[in-house]
């Protein structure tokens, strides 16, 4: 068996969507021939937390862990923020939402200083770990999970001084993305050098969707395209718990994940009070569970609505338990970030929602790749942001669907099937097969 040294900085105890793509290539990827040795870090500051995912690392897979400067202490001093505060869910805004000065020079610092990210902090601990790790097992391959782009560079210096093959992963797009500062000039130009490098250096790059080739190749057209390659996200159905169907005595609708800024519920909201107010639908057989990490100004819609006695709001739980709530409901709110992302982002959630066979409610641009993977798969139903009534009609269907009408909803398993997490390793194993002869 070859061995993989894999660098990830989302690794158990980090929660979240982002942690499960690198740990189910690590627990599958031992049936394909490939034996991952995990490199991360030992005092991570993660938006959320899982100890329970500790226990999905199996037992021969071994992890080292290094430390990290982390900056996000300075951020919240100088934003006024208390310790322990989520950055993620407060800082990313929409285009047209003020933010305080203090919160302006935060920023101004983030985007110039940290480069290609806060991560950075850990770049030289992590050669030092990797370095060790060589000498103690003979690596074939590297393999890193980015974001954070750090992981990126840190896979790129051990590439450079070890000559071995590099499969560069990732979820998200590097500079120009929702989530990326808007830097000035200089780093900007620093930042575009690293992420050019990276995937001019990397022997593949393995992406989440698409659209993240799309992105790379739309920037610098002079790459090599043949190295890009398409490893979906997926489900693993034996994540998901054992539960004995019911009927809810309420419509219940169950949205998993994070909301902020741009990714927020405000037209599946207005479509809502439109049809209490014509008495379609009676707000005493509701139950809207939303469960996460929410930034202010969804905490703020939450209270507004005039349905919020139907609102129940769950912080973030173990992974398993949020799969639980999505199996124990009746349908899935999907809600996309309104950005010019839009139609490429698929996040690796929308598999487990529709892994859980439940009708699904996709707040999304209609012409989107997930707008397309809900279609073929036959999981539900999209409408645009803007389009208060067609989301109003498809509120009705899921509410008929509960009070029992018959619907032409069927989902079409032989296709689900083939998202299952062991599929992503195999391909991501026949990669590394190739490139580490």
């Amino acid at each position: 068996m070859k061995n993989l040294l894999i660098i990830a900085y989302y690794f158990p105890p980090s929660g979240g969507p982002g942690v499960q793509r690198v740990l189910k290539h690590v627990k599958y990827l031992p049936e394909f021939g490939w034996n991952p040795i995990v490199l991360t870090v030992s005092n991570g500051q993660f938006p959320a937390r899982d100890e329970s995912l500790l226990k999905q690392i199996p037992e021969n897979i071994t992890v080292k862990r290094s430390r990290i400067f982390e900056p996000y202490d300075i951020y919240r001093f100088l934003t006024g923020k208390k310790p322990g505060t989520a950055i993620d869910v407060n800082v990313i805004k929409k285009d047209d939402q003020k933010i305080s000065f203090k919160e302006k020079i935060a920023e101004f610092i983030r985007a110039t200083f940290f480069i290609p990210d806060a991560r950075i902090g850990w770049f030289f601990s992590a050669k030092k770990a990797a370095k060790e790790i060589m000498n103690e097992f003979k690596i074939d391959a590297v393999y890193s999970s980015s974001p954070p782009y750090t992981c990126s560079v840190i896979a790129k210096s051990i590439k450079k001084s070890t000559g071995l093959p590099w499969v560069a992963g990732f979820r998200d797009p590097w500079t120009g993305f929702i989530s990326s500062p808007k830097r000035w000039f200089l780093p900007r130009m620093i930042d575009k050098g690293m992420e050019f490098s990276t995937f001019n250096d990397a022997d593949a790059v393995e992406c989440a969707w698409q659209g993240i080739i799309k992105d790379a190749l739309g920037k610098y057209p002079k790459l090599d395209a043949s190295k890009f390659h398409h490893v979906s996200n997926g489900f693993d159905s034996s994540d998901f718990p054992k539960v004995t169907p019911k009927v809810n005595e309420k419509w219940t609708v169950t949205y998993t994940g994070s909301m902020y800024g741009r990714r927020n519920p405000a037209s599946f909201f207005e479509a809502l009070e439109n049809l209490i107010k014509k008495g379609k639908i009676n707000p005493n057989e509701l139950h809207l569970r939303f469960v996460g990490r929410f930034g202010n100004e969804i905490e703020e819609m939450f209270d507004k609505a005039t349905f919020s006695s139907s609102i129940e709001r769950i912080s973030y739980v173990p992974h398993d338990k949020s799969i639980e709530y999505l199996l124990l409901s009746d349908s899935l709110l999907l809600i996309v970030d309104e950005s010019k992302e839009s139609e490429e982002i698929v996040p690796g959630k929308v598999y487990e929602y529709i892994g859980c066979k439940k009708p699904i409610i996709a707040i999304a641009p209609n012409e989107s790749a997930i707008a397309q993977l809900i279609k073929e798969t036959n999981s539900g139903r999209i409408a645009h942001q803007t389009e208060i009534e067609k989301t109003e009609q498809i509120i009705m269907e899921m509410y008929n669907i509960w009070k029992g009408d018959t619907s032409d909803f069927h989902n079409d398993l032989s296709i689900i099937n083939q998202f299952e997490r062991r599929e992503s390793a195999r391909y991501l194993a026949g990669l590394l097969d190739k490139l580490a002869k």
